[in-house]
């Protein structure tokens, strides 16, 4: 019997946080205060949960399958780790004693940045779990093949 890897399991919550987070910090420049203040708490939970996953994708590493597009796996990490850096960044350079402030420039562009870091690391890693059946039990069907 084998094991379901957890890193797919956890990815979807800093994924969801991060998003919604810049979501919130672009729906603050029509709607203010009330949509930019939930970005702080998104960003943390974001950046504490990619923190877990990260973990999990390194332990799991190690499961990779031979024949797996290696090059594809470090891309998908490097991709992801710049957007943790990124949205680790926004949150900390939007605090100002230990309140969250009003987003600025520089936070949108972190918000920009780290949010295309996240859609590309992203897409590398469902192409590598649908497409490569990275993570996939060996008693289940293969991956489809691509025409």
């Amino acid at each position: 019997m084998s094991r379901h890897p957890l890193h797919p399991a956890l990815v979807h919550f800093p994924i969801a946080c991060w998003s919604l987070a810049v979501a919130a910090d672009v729906a603050g420049l029509w709607f203010g205060e009330t949509a930019w203040r939930w970005s702080g708490g998104l960003l943390a939970i974001g950046c504490l949960m990619a923190l877990i996953a990260m973990i999990a994708g390194m332990f799991e590493l190690s499961h990779v399958p031979e024949g797996a597009p290696m090059r594809m796996v470090w891309w998908h990490m490097g991709l992801m780790c710049v957007a943790f850096a990124l949205f680790c960044t926004r949150l900390v350079t939007g605090l100002e004693n230990m309140r969250l402030q009003e987003p600025d420039t520089l936070s949108l562009l972190l918000d920009a940045a780290g949010f295309i870091c996240l859609m590309a690391g992203g897409w590398l890693g469902g192409t590598l779990v649908y497409h490569h059946g990275v993570g996939r039990s060996s008693n289940q069907n293969p991956p489809p093949s691509v025409k």
